[in-house]
């Protein structure tokens, strides 16, 4: 069975088409710069790479090109839209009405619209791709995918904030956490690594990207996660602060900055970026700090030192923890960001193997804790598109009457 996979940004149009259950990714894609004066087409297969350059003027439009490449005969890797069988979407913000993978039907679209207020920047392309797909491919099961969802069995006393109690009944004012899909699919994969039931299992995971965020496992279920009511909570990240003083922003608004401006502050203008004044990319940070820049070795110290500390804090929510793992690109590729955020914890039950750190492969598992460390330690490459397809297929296969699919 063919499932296509479908990210849609505001801007781009990320895909990929597996062939499951075998899970063998027979194309994958992407269409960036979506409404502007020239866009840019990628897409990957055996058949080799195809890459063009237009103007796709909506997603929409995107779709239907993506679909035609899919479909082209020279460089199409299928015959007929007929062989795509269901599509897997991902969607940001699902609320707490959301909290598994669903085949979608005019309800879930209306709901998905309805909390783009959570989500202004991701639901509205998320429905788009959504809407494009559906008159595209008639035929094929639709189904959302929610980052949200892996988060729904965090406990009150971890999601509610400390403001009066209507504003979570009136405005649904908590915490969702997001990165689920990545989460879930780096805890699948250690299950199936230590051949482990999920319910014995408490884990630390870390998403580590331009976006970073950390949850704290137990028995196999989200209980606590760092990002929040929005992602902009939690660990210092490319461009956005992450947890600050509440206060801060009353103060810079009675120096005049408008709401505008402290959205795009805290958003696009803090994080690695804010501190070091030069770039949100880890690399470039680490070229800098060779070269001497005070401020990007600086910025470096507080990812790190924030990271830890969300690592300590959870290792207490856990009480036993069985394993911490590194994801995302920061998490997978950086060996130095996990060496200088774990040093020290030996007490804790963490002893990282320095040479299994250095010498672990791009892409590839790997546990990086001394044999004797009460708590391992692996790099897990995420795969969030695999996942994705996973619960689509499920979902695309079942007897007619099961519209949603519990998140494990």
């Amino acid at each position: 069975m063919k499932i296509l996979v479908i990210n849609s940004g505001s801007s781009s149009i990320k895909y990929q088409l597996f062939n499951m259950p075998q899970e063998e990714v027979i194309a994958k894609g992407l269409l960036e710069r979506i409404g502007e004066e020239k866009s840019f087409f990628i897409q990957k297969s055996a058949k080799g790479k195809l890459e063009l350059e237009g103007s796709i003027a909506t997603h929409e439009q995107g779709i239907n090109f993506i679909i035609d490449m899919l479909t082209d005969k020279e460089k199409g890797v299928i015959s007929s839209i007929e062989e795509i069988q269901g599509v897997g979407h991902r969607v940001v913000h699902g609320e707490e009405e959301f909290t598994e993978s669903v085949l979608i039907n005019e309800k879930v679209i209306m709901r998905i619209e309805e909390y783009a207020d959570l989500a202004p920047l991701h639901n509205p392309p998320n429905l788009m791709g959504i809407m494009a797909s559906k008159k595209f491919l008639p035929n094929a099961i639709q189904v959302a995918c929610f980052d949200t969802a892996f988060h729904h069995a965090i406990p009150p006393k971890a999601y509610i904030y400390g403001i009066p109690y209507e504003l979570y009944e009136k405005y649904k004012i908590r915490r969702y956490g997001f990165h689920g899909t990545s989460h879930l699919y780096v805890k699948r994969r250690l299950v199936s690594i230590l051949k482990m039931p999920k319910e014995e299992l408490n884990l630390i995971t870390c998403h580590l990207g331009n976006g970073c965020s950390v949850s704290a496992i137990a028995h196999g279920k989200s209980v606590d996660t760092s990002m929040g009511f929005t992602p902009l909570e939690g660990l210092v990240m490319g461009t956005r602060s992450g947890d600050i003083d509440p206060a801060i922003i009353f103060y810079l608004n009675g120096k005049g900055y408008t709401p505008e401006d402290l959205n795009k502050l805290l958003n696009k203008k803090s994080g690695l970026m804010g501190i070091s004044g030069i770039s949100n990319d880890m690399r470039n940070l680490f070229w800098a700090q060779e070269k001497g820049n005070e401020r990007a070795k600086l910025a470096i110290e507080v990812f790190c030192y924030r990271l830890r500390k969300y690592i300590g804090a959870y290792l207490a929510v856990l009480g036993k923890t069985d394993a911490i793992i590194f994801t995302g690109g920061i998490g997978e590729n950086n060996p130095q960001i996990r060496q200088d955020t774990l040093s020290g914890m030996e007490s804790l039950g963490i002893e990282i193997e320095e040479e299994k750190n250095v010498s672990t492969v791009k892409g590839v598992e790997a546990q990086i804790s001394k044999d004797s460390s009460r708590v391992k330690v692996y790099v897990i490459p995420t795969n969030e598109e695999l996942c994705i397809a996973q619960d689509a297929y499920e979902l695309t296969k079942v007897q007619p009457g099961v519209i949603s699919l519990k998140i494990d």
